[in-house]
């Protein structure tokens, strides 16, 4: 089965065609950071306007570049959802509409399902069960994935994700957007022991997450810093080194206890956040003192793409799952908890 991916559910076009047999086929992205940049931040309205012109143009480079005509596809799966309500409908209806001129099936599949499951792509693939942490943009949380569909959400982020911490963060630094890179970046030049910031909700039992109080510590360190006049470019990397070393800290200890309260042997690693390289270190050091082991997307299947949503895609219509003709989905919340197991 050949299956269309389309992803358009925040800043970035994604689309990709995956072969149920041969795997993935082609794949294409177009992000909009450059011109979300200006404003510091993803602008919804221009994002669905920016996908409307990107999206034809990027399934016919991927058809081309796979070698097949719209009338070889067998199916299409789109982000029906969470994101932007406007940007998902923009995908929501280019696959409608192709699905319905080619007589073809045409699924809305979960978005962090797409991150959750976005490892499968790889040649070195874990089984099932495995704990999963889910650090994009707009979500941080621990999953005990047992199955497709069999998902057991262990802890989230009460407020802030990790993703929006960071951005918050280089936003107070000065930083462009988006803020991970960025604070990664200027963390590398800092100093490790001049500043700690606390490790938010680790002094107590549980699995969920919360940085909210941590953007307001790293707020007061900055202030604090510029009374003193001591803010210079040594003393911003000194702060981007604390604030990350802090959220890796954060998340490490969460996936250990993960782990312990499980018993499992496997950790799936994806969303943006986990292209960070300090939090790939200590959790593959975390991972080898428990005789257990890692597994990460490559770097461009870390962010938003068009691969995971096709093969996500891919695994429910084969299951049989597809959406009612003329029934676009949308959604601009939805939890994962409540997908079900084919």
């Amino acid at each position: 089965m050949r299956v269309l991916g389309i992803e358009t559910s925040c800043d970035e076009t994604g689309v990709a065609l995956f072969d149920t047999e041969r795997g993935l086929l082609a794949d294409a992205l177009y992000s909009q950071v450059a011109m979300h940049a200006e404003y510091g931040g993803v602008v919804p309205e221009l994002a669905s306007r920016d996908h409307t012109r990107r999206l034809l143009p990027l399934i016919q480079q991927v058809l081309d570049e796979a070698d097949l005509g719209r009338h070889g596809l067998d199916a299409i799966a789109y982000t029906a959802g969470p994101g932007l309500v406007g940007a998902l409908m923009v995908g929501a209806a280019t696959a409608h509409g192709m699905a319905r001129a080619l007589g073809i099936p045409v699924l809305g599949v979960h978005h962090m399902e797409g991150h959750l499951l976005a490892p499968m792509l790889e040649q070195d693939r874990p089984e099932f069960p495995f704990v999963a942490l889910l650090v994009s943009g707009g979500h941080t949380q621990l999953v005990e994935v047992r199955a497709l569909g069999r998902y057991t959400l262990l802890g989230e982020s009460v407020d802030d994700a990790a993703g929006e911490a960071f951005d918050k963060a280089a936003k107070m630094l000065g930083l462009d957007y988006p803020g991970g890179p960025q604070v990664a970046r200027l963390a590398e030049h800092g100093d490790p022991g001049r500043l700690r910031f606390p490790r938010p909700m680790t002094d107590r039992p549980g699995l969920d997450f919360s940085f909210s109080g941590l953007k307001t510590h790293t707020l007061t360190a900055i202030r604090t810093l510029e009374a003193e006049g001591a803010l210079d470019d040594q003393a911003r990397a000194d702060v981007a080194r604390a604030f990350e070393e802090a959220v890796v800290d954060t998340l490490v200890i969460k996936c250990r206890r993960a782990l312990d309260q499980t018993g499992l042997k496997r950790l799936v690693v994806a969303g943006g956040v986990s292209a960070n390289t300090r939090l790939r270190e200590r959790l593959e050091r975390e991972c080898a003192r428990r005789a257990a082991r890692a597994y990460y997307p490559r770097g461009r299947f870390c962010t938003d793409n068009g691969a995971m949503i096709a093969y996500v895609g891919a695994q429910r219509l084969l299951a049989g799952e597809r959406d009612e003709q003329g029934v676009m989905k949308a959604v601009p919340r939805w939890p994962m908890d409540t997908l079900r197991q084919p």
